[in-house]
């Protein structure tokens, strides 16, 4: 039942990669697809970032940026943690790998969503390729998210849709969470509307 929220590709990559939603999923899905910002609180193992993120992919597959438009990023996911964003974007890639593939065997075009990392690793030839080919993901740490609110590079962020902010338990009472706050604000001033924000 809470699949057929979602379009056919996504829908058969999960059910065939997946026994069933988690009661997690279940909930956040029910939130993020009724476009309310979302806070999912459960365990390690309850599939807290895919319920995050499969909304984000699905719209991304299922509304594909037009021709015309402008390019920049729909999805900005926040990890207070470097490793942990590599680990993110490490594992999102097989289920946009596997909604590509269902998508071809249900013979629908191939959808081609782009994920980017910007941490204080990322290479200068990266950072400067970023405002003219931003992905559709960006994955960052608050600090580096800072930094492209602050220079040019903020151009790519005015498409923003979506904020997934991990680990929001680590960094809400410290002064990093408060210098997040302020960037989720300056984020929202560079939107025509703000974005939907799910905290995990």
């Amino acid at each position: 039942m809470e699949l057929e929220r979602f379009g056919p590709a996504t829908r058969e990559w999960f059910a065939s990669s997946f026994a069933a939603p988690t009661p997690a999923q279940v909930g956040a899905w029910r939130s993020i697809s009724a476009g309310r910002h979302t806070l999912v609180i459960a365990p390690t193992g309850s599939g807290k970032t895919l319920a995050a993120f499969l909304w984000s992919l699905d719209r991304l597959v299922s509304q594909p940026r037009p021709q015309d438009a402008p390019p920049g990023c729909r999805v900005v996911y926040v990890s207070p943690l470097k490793a942990l964003a590599v680990d993110v974007e490490r594992n999102l890639r097989a289920p946009l790998v596997g909604i590509r593939q269902a998508a071809a065997r249900l013979g629908l075009p191939e959808p081609d969503v782009t994920v980017g990392m910007r941490t204080g690793d990322t290479p200068a030839e990266e950072r400067r390729a970023f405002p003219r080919r931003p992905p559709d993901i960006l994955i960052t740490t608050p600090e580096s998210l800072f930094l492209l609110l602050t220079s040019s590079a903020r151009e790519a962020l005015r498409t923003v849709e979506t904020v997934i902010v991990d680990e929001v338990h680590a960094v809400a009472a410290t002064k990093r969470g408060a210098h997040l706050a302020l960037s989720l604000e300056r984020l929202d001033a560079l939107l025509p509307r703000p974005a939907q924000r799910i905290g995990l």
